[in-house]
């Protein structure tokens, strides 16, 4: 009997430990980041946001002067992203719930892109990863909505991008993003998410 009440209770402690562990290895803050919503808006339109995201690699602007639907002037715009992060306690079953001290203020975040295919190599494949700077505190137990820049202007007049201007050749590419941040107590969070971008030279509209 004593045999099987040890079973049990360790059967049951690794179940915890498999369902509960990979929040609890997240870092030595007490919480931890979950992403809602990650999408992405096409450049130059002012379009709706979604997922995926159509991103022109050139657009024909007809103003202002000297810019005209005679004379279209060719221009190329970065795309933005949107990301809603909610910050939660690991232990939800703490008695005395969140503190300002659990608030999560994010800093920065890092773009890669991967091919669907495969294919990956930088500057030959998918554009080079970039680091940028977006700033806003999530106090825990809400949610928080940052912009950030999803494809640079400079990604686009570089090679594999600018080889699409003049191709009817449509590329997806998975954008990975991760978001980095901190709590007030200066323990390091973050959270990763991905977003689709089809890559091509799309109609002016």
């Amino acid at each position: 009997m004593r045999g099987g009440t040890y079973f049990f209770g360790l059967a049951v402690i690794v179940a915890v430990s498999v369902s509960c562990g990979s929040v609890v290895r997240q870092g030595r803050s007490p919480v931890y980041l979950v992403i809602d919503s990650l999408q992405g808006q096409r450049g130059g339109l002012n379009g709706t946001f979604g997922n995926p995201v159509p991103s022109d690699v050139v657009t024909n602007v007809t103003s202002p002067a000297p810019c005209s639907t005679t004379s279209p002037c060719a221009t190329v715009f970065s795309d933005n992203g949107r990301v809603t992060l909610r910050a939660e306690l690991k232990d939800p079953t703490s008695l005395t719930g969140p503190t300002p001290t659990n608030d999560v203020t994010i800093t920065r975040y890092h773009v890669a892109y991967r091919r669907s295919d495969g294919r990956h190599l930088e500057g030959i494949d998918v554009p080079f990863a970039f680091d940028g700077a977006t700033t806003g505190t999530i106090q825990a137990g809400t949610s928080t909505q940052l912009p950030f820049e999803l494809v640079r202007i400079v990604a686009k007049e570089e090679s594999p991008l600018v080889n699409l201007v003049a191709s009817p050749t449509i590329v997806t590419m998975i954008a990975e993003i991760t978001f980095y941040g901190s709590d007030q107590a200066g323990n390091a969070v973050r959270v990763t998410g991905l977003i689709q971008v089809d890559f091509g030279n799309f109609g002016d509209f």
